[in-house]
């Protein structure tokens, strides 16, 4: 059995080890793959191994060979799942393997937000608390999160882990699948759901005029949730205190279409990388093989094509 990897440097970039996937066959990796690359690559591959390369019909066209496409994540838009059926090639995602990471990241956004510990902490080190003629200073008001409500949009696996450590920090969570009203109202929304035709850009313009003057916006889901363009503006004029995102609409972002939210006001932005703990990738390379070892036996974990 011939396995490639065809993006592999996000998920290993060397602190892990292939080596339970190299048993399995002649193994190859790449850390990087451009479109005009795979189908050289994976032309006489048996398995393909994917994070973000685009599997698209075109391409799987050309792979005649291949059997199995297992990807590291859990979302599966970038290969077209109907030529994959009918050209008989399996596939299979990872399911639920990033809920502790994400909830995490979330809350930790969250916190830097209310706490404002790396401003603080920058103005320590360049000699701030010399100056001070106090004990103690704060540069910019700090905020308790207890008694605060949360709103969530998205009430699946992360968005109920992110829901008990707010509990866990005092706050009352909202769930806007429940009672939409009063999420759009809470003190912090957060989005865990994923991008679909009906809710794109759902952050826009007319559903900010109806949140809580003031209040914070989480995104740790998918950037096509959020109008970037009526977010900046809602920062600039305080109609939303603080954003904390770790996703933009366009990744990486291109300096030649420059994102609106990079040099925002109260934005507080991560490289889409609340995946990526060790032990959180660690998992993904587990599954994999538990991905590659059920179908060799005939069997269907994980599958998505069916």
């Amino acid at each position: 059995m011939k396995i490639v990897v065809l993006d592999g440097y996000t998920t290993n970039p060397g602190d892990l080890s292939w080596d339970k996937l190299k048993e399995m066959g002649e193994f190859t990796v790449y850390d990087r793959t451009s479109p005009e690359e795979i189908v050289e690559r994976a032309k006489d591959a048996d398995v393909v191994i994917i994070n973000a390369v685009e599997l698209t019909a075109e391409i799987l066209k050309q792979l005649p060979q291949l059997k199995l496409i297992s990807l590291l994540a859990t979302g599966y838009n970038n290969v077209d799942i109907p030529t994959a059926r009918a050209q008989g090639i399996a596939v299979c995602n990872t399911p639920a393997y990033s809920t502790e990471a994400v909830s995490q990241h979330t809350i930790a956004l969250l916190l830097e937000i209310s706490n404002h510990v790396a401003l603080h902490s920058e103005a320590v080190h360049n000699g701030a608390w010399y100056k001070c003629p106090d004990d103690c200073f704060c540069i910019k008001p700090l905020s308790l999160l207890d008694g605060k409500t949360l709103g969530i949009v998205g009430y699946g696996n992360i968005g109920k882990r992110v829901g008990r450590i707010a509990e866990a920090l005092g706050m009352k969570v909202i769930p806007y699948s429940k009672d939409p009203e009063a999420a759009i109202q809470a003190d912090v929304l957060s989005l865990h759901c994923p991008v679909t035709p009906d809710n794109r850009n759902m952050i826009n313009a007319e559903f900010i005029s109806r949140m809580k003057d003031g209040a914070i916006l989480l995104n740790t889901a998918r950037g096509g949730l959020v109008d970037e363009d009526a977010l900046l503006e809602a920062l600039k004029s305080g109609k939303i205190a603080a954003a904390g995102i770790d996703v933009i609409k366009t990744e990486p972002p291109k300096e030649t279409e420059s994102n609106p939210l990079i040099g925002a006001p109260n934005c507080f932005i991560t490289p889409h990388h609340a995946w990526m703990p060790r032990e959180t990738r660690q998992l993904l390379l587990d599954i994999a093989y538990k991905n590659i070892q059920s179908f060799v036996n005939g069997e269907t974990l994980n599958r998505v094509d069916q």
